[in-house]
Order: C-alpha cells, then structure tokens, then sequence
C-alpha cells in the first residue's frame, strides 16, 4: 500500500524540526552551564560576605543565617579598602586617560595620514605585544629609582600607559581604519585642518572603539598586581589587588571578613560593565567585523 507524498513530506518537516529543536535545546544547556560556572562563586563569595566564620566552617555553601552587613562595613574602614579602592581609582583614571588619548591620536596617524614608514612604525608598536612585563621589570625599576619616582603614584602610572599603547595603538588604528574616509574628505575639501578631522569627525564615529579600550584598560590597571608590588611598596599607596593580598594576611582566621573584601574589591568593576556594557560588545563586534 502506497504512503501519500503528503504524509511523507510532513513527516519529513516534523523530524526537522525535532533536530532544530534538539540542537536548540543543547546550545541552551551549554549556555546554562557556562552561566552557572560563572555565576555560582560569585553568589558564593557574595554569600560569605554576610556569613560569620562559624557558619561557613558549618556550611560553607548555605545561605546566611543572619545577614552580617558588619562584615563589609569593617573590611571597608579597618581594612582600609577605602584607601585601596581610592588609590586605584586615581590609577585607572591616569592611565586610562593616558592610553586613550596617545592610542586615539597615533592611532589615527597610522591608519589615515601619509606618514613615510608607517608600516615600520606599527611593527615596532606591535612588537611592545610581545614583550612580558617579567622581561623589562628589573630594568624599570632601576630607572624609576635614578629619576625620583619609585615609591610614588608615578611609579605605577607611568609604566602602566607605556606598556598598554601597543594594544591601545593596534586597536584604535583598527577601528579608524574601517571608518568611511569619505566624511573626512568633504571636511578637508571645505578647509577643516586635520586636527578639526580628528577631533570632530573620525573621532566621535570611534566611540564604539574607545568604549572597548576604556573598559579593557580599566579591567587591566584594576586588576594590576605584579607592578605595584615591585614599584610600590608603601600601604598608603597600595591599589586593590595588592592591598587584598595584605588584607588576606591580616584577617586569615576570619573568613567572612576575607569575603567581604573580596566582594568590596569586585564591585566597582561589575557596575563599571553594567554602564558600559552595550559599548563593549559593540566594540568588540565592530572591531571583529573590520579586522
């Protein structure tokens, strides 16, 4: 007996579908597992923030039986996470501040002007991606010590902005690279200069580009803990990384305390992505999308 095409065919569609579906519902569960990977130490560490020490050697994985905000409140004043976090604040925004602006404008240079040798320039910009910080330490530090500034704010702040340019340069020229040049052209024909170019046109078309290196920057100088612990050794001078470190051999029997400043020390960075969260994937797809 003959099956009708029309059966046939449906039930071709129905075990399409069922595969879509199964496929579907993989992607989902391996999504669900990175999620849970991620976000189960933070609730964790954020659990024993409000915990006593008892309570995490009784249950290390179970939810606060009283909420002891006191915890967060002494790790900020005893600790002295006020002081860190203030310290490195003043070193993201210098060095931040310092990255974008030398990246935007040698950037630009390397991507629109007619500079004889630029392409001898970048590679000697690139090669700075692929030297370690371990290879040049012992170096710095001798020079930061003859001109004066070793054990000051300038000692974390100047090496920082140099040994970041190369990844600032190499992802600024990507994205003013793949900006349209006509824009800039109209401008010059009716007599704009190129800093007017710069500053006016190409510029504000790179926000998507200065979002991305802005966030990447600031993770990276939040996060510094080799350099300033060669270059600054004074606690008044010590950034969040470093002062956690101290902080942890402090209060090492006090286990809600240590997780209270852990969660201190995490926060700025979480709402800093939160605000800028839109600017980065655009960032980072744009600068996917043109390289």
């Amino acid at each position: 007996m003959a099956v009708p095409e029309g059966t046939l065919a449906g039930g071709n569609r129905l075990q399409r579908r069922l595969v879509a579906l199964g496929w579907d519902a993989g992607r989902y569960l391996v999504l669900i597992g990175f999620l849970l990977i991620f976000v189960i130490p933070l609730v964790w560490v954020w659990s024993s923030a409000l915990k006593s020490s008892i309570e995490i050697s009784r249950d290390p994985f179970a939810l606060p039986e009283e909420f002891l905000w006191e915890n967060l409140r002494r790790a900020w004043s005893i600790g002295g996470f006020d002081r860190y976090i203030g310290n490195t604040l003043i070193y993201c925004a210098a060095i931040v501040t310092g990255v974008v602006f030398l990246s935007c404008m040698a950037g630009y240079a390397l991507a629109l002007l007619p500079l004889p040798g630029r392409g001898v320039i970048l590679t000697l910009f690139l090669l700075g991606l692929m030297v370690p910080f371990q290879s040049v330490m012992i170096p710095i530090y001798y020079l930061l010590r003859d001109i004066g500034l070793l054990e000051t704010y300038w000692a974390f702040i100047v090496p920082g902005i140099a040994l970041r340019l190369p990844f600032g340069i190499f992802l600024m020229r990507g994205f003013f690279k793949g900006l349209p040049n006509d824009i800039a052209d109209a401008a010059r024909l009716d007599g704009a200069n190129e800093w007017d170019v710069f500053r006016q046109i190409m510029l504000p078309l790179s926000i998507p580009g200065l979002s991305t290196l802005v966030v990447f920057q600031f993770i990276n100088t939040w996060n510094q803990f080799l350099m300033p612990l060669i270059f600054v050794q004074r606690d008044e001078l010590r950034p969040v990384a470093l002062g956690t470190m101290f902080f942890f051999g402090r209060f090492t029997a006090d286990r809600g305390m240590i997780a209270a400043g852990v969660t201190i020390s995490m926060v700025p960075m979480i709402i800093l992505y939160l605000l800028l969260q839109r600017r980065f994937i655009e960032g980072i797809t744009a600068g996917a999308m043109k390289t």
